[in-house]
């Protein structure tokens, strides 16, 4: 029996893995290359340049790949979206491709849970293990670190930086970036405590995770500003390098840090 449904329309230049699972009323363009063990259910459109790893599961209804929301683009750019292995896109996710305006790519890591609705724009960065809740939606040139969490209805500005395990709680409206570790929520969005549950979840120790809410104080409770912040953060940096990330993102936030 066929593992691709009748009804699927797929374009010759399509290169899709022999056990690809394809569900009726699909649409797959030019370009787009998808890897093994991969199911598209009904209705699906993935449109390239796309190139898509292993064991990936669409949900009805997504776009993925489709040019991006930017008046700038036209018809003769080549920008491409990657994704990596093991997401879960839910129904009626869209995801854009890159602008040559920017790094002409889209990437998306290993391991992602994206749920119902979600948007992600052109020339965003996201890592692995990642959850976006219902309805979150990125803008463009946004990047998310490994294993942060963003929940339903949150809304991040375009070129924010959304730090490692971090957490938005839901509705959150985010116009600048949220350090490692930290939990934030509201219209704009504010620092609420750090995201303990998801480190000790992660496997951090109590001296690192007593390290990470030193760092928090310096950064949020001392009245510090970010330079002087950024200093006494390096002095509590451990052995195992707890807070090597987020000195490294401090160090390079273009928008500024949620305070």
């Amino acid at each position: 029996m066929s593992l691709i449904h009748p009804t699927a329309i797929i374009d010759s230049s399509a290169c899709i893995a022999d056990d690809v699972k394809i569900g009726a009323f699909c649409v797959i363009g030019a370009d787009v290359t998808i890897g093994s063990g991969c199911i598209l259910e009904p209705h699906v459109v993935i449109s390239g340049p796309t190139v898509i790893g292993e064991k990936n599961h669409f949900y009805p209804f997504g776009s993925i790949g489709a040019a991006p929301q930017d008046k700038k683009f036209v018809a003769s750019d080549v920008t491409r979206l990657v994704i990596g292995h093991r997401n879960m896109f839910r129904e009626n996710v869209t995801i854009n491709r890159g602008t040559v305006q920017d790094r002409g790519e889209t990437t998306i890591g290993d391991d992602n849970w994206i749920m119902a609705g979600v948007h992600i724009a052109h020339d965003c960065v996201i890592g692995n293990n990642v959850i976006f809740a219902n309805a979150v939606a990125l803008a463009g040139h946004v990047t998310v670190h490994d294993w942060a969490i963003l929940g339903g209805y949150t809304l991040v500005h375009q070129f924010c930086h959304i730090g490692q395990h971090s957490f938005c709680g839901m509705g959150s409206v985010l116009s600048q970036d949220v350090p490692n570790f930290v939990t934030v929520s509201g219209n704009l969005a504010v620092p609420r405590g750090l995201n303990l549950e998801g480190l000790k979840r992660r496997g951090y120790d109590k001296e690192q995770i007593n390290i990470i809410k030193k760092s928090y104080r310096a950064l949020y409770r001392s009245g510090n500003r970010l330079e002087t912040a950024i200093n006494e953060i390096e002095s509590l940096n451990d052995e195992k390098g707890t807070l090597s990330n987020l000195i490294h993102f401090l160090q390079h936030s273009s928008r500024g840090i949620v305070r």
